[in-house]
């Protein structure tokens, strides 16, 4: 199939994840870039050997298919809006908006328009999660009964040269790590239908310990505490727990990512990388590695694959906009439930996403 060319919109820290992964696909080319930053814009072409542009001419450019949303989520419902109406397919950075209520007008222009919405996280394309998915659908592991999910940090302030997007509205550690959990854990049990949580900001104000901005305070908006349950339509019920306020971290294995069920315990991947261990401990105690059951390991870029091909051929699209809205709901579920003291039903219905073909991204036919 002819490659679908693209554009990245954002040439922040996450954008060389998207660029480097140019080459190991068929299904698109990065052909631009662009930013409200004109020089790093030209600084990206440059490395990139492509286009560089600002952001209203790489809308307009007529040969560009699919746009690369990497802007910050407190501005994706606009920025994705105008891709949309552009005419162009969008695969856009997690989460998917700052909001459930942002998520659904995203997805509405896109169906108005009659394009396509995709969105990170793809780890779930990758071997470990894949392999999870194989062990649970062959039965290993019985009737699936809950799943627990924990990742704890002391926030992302002591790294990142610009972390004051995670403290604004569309951060926070349930919005920001949450969505590889919830997204592995929806393909692996299915959709969920209710939620309830607490949540909490213990400060107001966060000093950044990272260069270049070392020492200065940055405003918190979201909660930095966030715990949550989710049942799921076929009776399961997960626990998760993310936090920005652990400079110790958890003790647990980290991350902790375990599934139970009537016959044994199946612990993950990692939900924010594309490969394995999985281990499966038998009802018994005996406790065995998972040989992989599929190949991809190579990082980002795979969700733009899977996007374009669902674009080119026929191709069921699994790292969908109604997954990522389904998703992005539950997560505003947690908070609200917090906010109200209550559960809240999940009202997106869903399908739990096919399998993946064991040798994808080659070849990409369902």
């Amino acid at each position: 199939m002819d490659s679908v060319r693209t554009g990245v919109l954002g040439c922040g820290t996450i954008s060389d994840a998207y660029l480097d992964a140019d080459d190991r696909f068929d299904g698109y080319d990065i052909v631009a870039c662009a930013d409200i930053d004109a020089e790093r814009a030209e600084e990206t072409a440059d490395e990139y050997d492509i286009r560089a542009t600002d952001p209203d001419g790489l809308l307009a450019a007529d040969e560009i298919e699919l746009v690369v949303n990497l802007t910050t989520p407190s501005v994706h419902r606009e920025t994705c809006r105008d891709i949309l109406t552009a005419g162009k397919h969008v695969y856009v950075e997690k989460p998917l908006a700052a909001s459930f209520g942002d998520a659904e007008a995203i997805l509405d222009t896109a169906a108005a328009e009659g394009l396509l919405v995709g969105s990170a996280p793809d780890t779930v394309l990758g071997a470990g999660l894949q392999t999870a998915r194989s062990v649970i659908d062959d039965g290993r592991i019985g009737e699936p009964v809950g799943a627990t999910a924990v990742w704890t940090s002391g926030g992302h302030e002591s790294w990142h040269p610009s972390p004051d997007l995670y403290y604004q509205r569309g951060g926070g550690p349930l919005f920001d790590m949450g969505p590889y959990y919830v997204t592995a854990l929806v393909s692996l049990l299915g959709p969920a239908s209710r939620v309830t949580g607490s949540t909490a900001r213990t400060v107001e104000q966060r000093t950044i310990t990272s260069d270049p901005r070392r020492g200065e305070t940055i405003d918190v908006e979201v909660p930095t505490h966030e715990s949550g349950v989710i049942d799921f339509a076929d009776g399961a019920v997960a626990n998760i727990l993310t936090s920005f306020d652990a400079p110790g971290r958890s003790t647990f294995v980290s991350p902790a990512f375990e599934i139970y069920g009537t016959d044994g315990t199946l612990r993950l991947s990692d939900p924010n990388r594309f490969e394995g261990p999985v281990r499966l401990r038998s009802a018994d105690g005996t406790t065995e590695a998972v040989e992989p059951t599929h190949e991809y390991t190579d990082g980002r870029g795979a969700g733009v694959a899977d996007l374009t091909a669902a674009v080119r051929g026929d191709w069921t699209h699994r790292t969908s906009g109604a997954l990522a809205g389904h998703v992005l709901e539950v997560l505003d579920g947690i908070r609200d439930a917090s906010d109200e003291g209550t559960h809240v039903s999940i009202g997106t219905d869903i399908d739990r996403p096919k399998p993946l073909p064991p040798t994808f991204p080659e070849p990409i036919t369902d």
